[in-house]
């Protein structure tokens, strides 16, 4: 059986069922796409960019408690964030249609 994404330190049950929409529904999926490709996947699922939460799921992923990294270390996912922000979230677009968009029914928009 499966081991619940929220099992994992500092992740509950919002983010179960924000993963959960995106597709990866056990811990061991997580931990094996990683932080940044799990991220991105919520991001083109709709959900909207958010610099604590995917600095949540870093430091999760590492096992640390979330307030852990600081300095250069939180500087270098700051900039990490910003690059997966920029590739899965289109600005302006409703959920519907970024779900359209995924399943290939309307064109992504460019700019």
């Amino acid at each position: 059986m499966p081991t619940p994404v929220s099992s994992i330190r500092n992740l509950g049950p919002a983010t179960e069922a924000a993963f959960a929409r995106a597709g990866i529904t056990s811990a061991e999926a997580l931990q094996t796409i990683g932080a940044d490709a799990a991220y991105l996947r919520l991001l083109q699922a709709g959900e909207r960019p958010h610099f604590i939460g995917y600095y949540v799921l870093v430091m999760a992923l590492q096992g640390r408690p979330w307030n852990d990294c600081k300095g250069a270390e939180k500087a270098a996912l700051r900039a990490r964030f910003d690059a997966l922000k920029a590739q899965g979230h289109d600005k302006g677009r409703s959920d519907l249609e970024a779900a359209l968009d995924m399943i290939g029914v309307v064109e992504r928009r460019r700019g």
